[in-house]
């Protein structure tokens, strides 16, 4: 073939059609309802019952509205489950916006102290360039919200709740980019005139009060201490008060965050499996705990998963969520929506590979509440709480079959018991550093 697509090849490719006539079926099919519904296989459709052989006990589906929330969502709706237990409460909520006003304060913080330690790198550097492209986004990892836990406490949503900005954080991001892209030049043009590092934070300082000032008009000031009114499951009327956010985790979770890991799937050969991983520059604590993964086989990530829902507890979970799924039926099934077949084309990429090209890489954060095992034992689907609300899926809740599993979730948080001895003096060991532009620093 020549370098630019010829008539012939045109005219070629058009009698290779003409030989196909079941393919005007297919066109008219995905003409009227689109690619995806004329894909699906709905003997597979069938299969995915919203039936578990292990299902735990959840709170509300709660709702991230518009905004990069869910891995705090996520996150608080496994620990709310704790408080729910020790206040004998059928429902709650952990406040998701009481850790949004920290984390961007302190998402703010971290990147000014990345611009005074790259200070000396040019414009148009490709690290300063990865700096500058989002300094707060929402989105974040599961480590992330143990090093706001542990800085700030946790409150209940009665106590601080949404507002406009929490739950549609777009100007919020996009005046705070804003201003911070703003200092960054201020900081690295003080450091050209002479300024010292001592002048520069005294530089800095002044910034973050201002950002300090922008998140309190947004969202609110939260609270340094508070009183939570309840009614129990017995009808029984309680009161919590002058509590601390620091004391009411310790109190009312109560659990060790320490006791978590995050295990990774993603064998490629900058990510090899049975060691573990780390990220330049992903965090959003400054002097907060460094974002570790322990990359696993794909089978033991779920036999560890499977375990955790067994003895009753929840997993927070990261995964390419818009992979073959269906939004509104709340389905994520690699082997119901055939694409493949539709177009009569392959696509043989590994997991691994998907990632390296741009294909993939983690965008949600949910949790997994069930798992159906087979008469094997073996797992061939999966519950997920969602933070979309309860008007998707089943009612909030999705069906995720063990294929997608396979191919789409990177990332779960699982308790060090059930780790073996020797996948903990991997985890223990120094991490491979993986530069901060590679997709596993994406965040959910």
């Amino acid at each position: 073939m020549s370098k630019e697509i010829s008539a012939k090849s045109l005219n070629k490719f058009h009698k290779h059609l003409e030989k196909q006539p079941h393919l005007l079926l297919v066109q008219n099919s995905v003409i009227a309802n689109g690619i995806v519904e004329s894909s699906i296989n709905n003997e597979k459709y069938q299969s995915l019952a919203d039936v578990y052989s292990t299902n735990v006990d959840s709170g509300l589906i709660t709702n991230q509205k518009r905004s990069g929330r869910c891995w705090m969502f996520a996150a608080m709706n496994v620990l709310r489950l704790k408080v729910m237990e020790k206040l004998n409460i059928a429902n709650m909520e952990l406040s998701q916006s009481f850790p949004l006003f920290y984390d961007k304060l302190e998402k703010a913080n971290f990147f000014l102290e990345n611009i005074l330690k790259t200070v000396k790198k040019p414009v148009g550097s490709r690290l300063l360039d990865f700096l500058l492209k989002s300094p707060v986004q929402d989105g974040g990892q599961w480590t992330m919200i143990v090093n706001l836990i542990k800085k700030y406490g946790v409150c209940p949503k009665d106590v601080y709740g949404e507002s406009a900005s929490s739950s549609n954080t777009q100007a919020l991001d996009k005046y705070m980019t804003l201003k911070l892209r703003e200092d960054a030049l201020k900081l690295r043009t003080a450091f050209s005139q002479g300024k010292t590092m001592k002048e520069l934070r005294a530089m800095k300082e002044t910034m973050l009060e201002e950002i300090y000032r922008m998140l309190v008009v947004s969202l609110g000031l939260p609270p340094q201490t508070f009183t939570y009114e309840y009614v129990d499951k017995n009808n029984k009327y309680h009161r919590i008060e002058n509590v601390t956010p620091q004391q009411f985790f310790n109190d009312y979770v109560g659990v060790n965050l320490d006791d978590y890991v995050s295990i990774l799937n993603c064998p490629s050969p900058t990510r090899p499996l049975n060691h573990s991983i780390t990220v330049k520059f992903l965090n959003n604590v400054e002097g907060g705990e460094k974002v570790i993964y322990l990359n696993l086989d794909i089978e033991r990530m779920k036999q560890l998963c499977a375990r955790q829902l067994q003895d009753g507890e929840v997993v927070w979970f990261g995964c390419d969520v818009g992979q073959f799924s269906l939004r509104d039926k709340g389905l994520m099934s690699t082997e119901m929506i055939e694409v493949d077949k539709l177009f009569n084309v392959s696509f043989n990429m590994s997991k691994g590979e998907r990632v390296d090209y741009g294909e993939s890489l983690m965008t949600h954060a949910m949790v997994l509440t069930g798992v159906n095992l087979d008469s094997n034992q073996k797992a061939n689907r999966w519950r997920v709480e969602n933070s979309w609300g309860d008007q998707v899926g089943f009612k909030g809740y999705f069906v995720m079959s063990d294929q997608w599993f396979d191919n789409f979730v990177y990332q779960a948080v699982i308790n060090k018991k059930y780790l073996t001895a020797e996948e903990l003096q991997w985890l223990s060991e120094k991490p491979i550093e993986l530069e901060p532009w590679d997709p596993m620093g994406s965040l959910a």
